[in-house]
């Protein structure tokens, strides 16, 4: 039978038992703060993982752009063959092509957004007539993909990936990309500002239907959206440094709906899309009649020019 305590023996009993307990509490607090360290730290670990990962993805330098685009657009002659370029590289900007404003073919430049409603119109209108010229040789058509409308498809960056997509096939397989041009532009095909757009196996089913064959290099070239980098550029330097290939002292207008000029001592910059330029010269259907009306001028005034010298050739020979 135990003894009884004494009294002190008591007092003594209870300071040993609370210490006990303060010991054991403190044990208990400090395995807490290192398991919310340990976790805190992990939570930093995977943040900085994070933010490596994108900065490393946003600092990865720019790839070279497509094939047969180094001006940034790409450009159908004769029989809509698409002329041979090298590939613009990250550090070199765009520049026009030789042209020659007093011979023929016509020179025909059309900047675009494949969601521009306005695109889509206008291709509408004159896709036929401008693959005729251009088959024929009358006309040299350069086309400049756009993406300035990626904030009218809900998220998906339509414009940029529609853009990708015809870079991707003038890069590997030219001969379908006018058809492939003018098919993301058609009526049954081309999406509306606000919906999603077509999907990336959408826009290869239309790049089949147009020709194209779907290799697995197109597919991995849609799918890494290899050119939107250089997509983006395109944009930069339309809306910034000015448009490619105008004559000397040609002036765009600054706002279609007004129709006043940009000052001419300012680059001239893309406001509105389709924007299409002939022979260095903006056209403008409420100003200067249709399309197919002013190339036919255009061509009449060459025409003549050339006759003209050849008439005073002769005579001085």
């Amino acid at each position: 039978m135990n003894e009884k305590l004494t009294k002190n023996q008591r007092r003594e009993q209870a300071r040993e038992q609370a210490r006990v307990a303060r010991e054991s509490e403190k044990k208990r607090e400090k395995r807490n703060r290192l398991f919310l360290q340990g976790g805190i730290a992990a939570v930093i670990i995977a943040i900085v993982a994070v933010v490596a990962l994108v900065l490393t993805q946003n600092a990865k330098p720019a790839g070279p752009g497509p094939l047969n685009m180094i001006s940034g657009g790409v450009t159908f002659g004769k029989d809509l063959k698409v002329e041979k370029t090298k590939a613009l590289q990250p550090d070199e900007d765009r520049k026009a092509l030789d042209q020659d404003f007093e011979s023929l073919p016509v020179d025909v430049t059309i900047y675009v957004d494949y969601m521009c409603p306005a695109c889509g119109n206008f291709e509408q209108q004159n896709g036929t007539m401008l693959e005729q010229y251009a088959g024929s040789g009358d006309i040299a058509l350069t086309v400049f993909p756009l993406n300035f409308l990626d904030g009218q498809s809900l998220g998906t960056k339509y414009s940029t990936r529609a853009a990708n997509l015809v870079s991707c096939v003038v890069d590997q397989q030219p001969d379908s990309a006018f058809a492939l041009h003018n098919r993301l532009l058609s009526a049954g095909v081309q999406p509306q500002e606000q919906t999603t757009g077509l999907t990336d196996d959408q826009l290869l089913e239309n790049a089949e239907a147009a020709g194209a064959k779907l290799t697995t290099e197109l597919k991995q070239c849609v799918k890494d959206q290899r050119f939107a980098s250089f997509i983006n550029g395109n944009w930069k330097s339309a809306s910034e440094t000015g448009l490619l290939g105008l004559a000397e002292g040609a002036q765009l207008i600054n706002d279609p709906r007004v129709g006043d000029l940009q000052p001419a001592d300012k680059p001239q910059r893309l406001t509105s899309t389709p924007t299409v330029i002939v022979n260095g010269q903006q056209w403008v259907e409420g100003r200067d009649g249709t399309l197919e009306e002013y190339l036919l001028k255009v061509k009449a005034e060459i025409d003549g020019s050339n006759a003209k010298k050849d008439a005073a050739a002769e005579s001085s020979n």
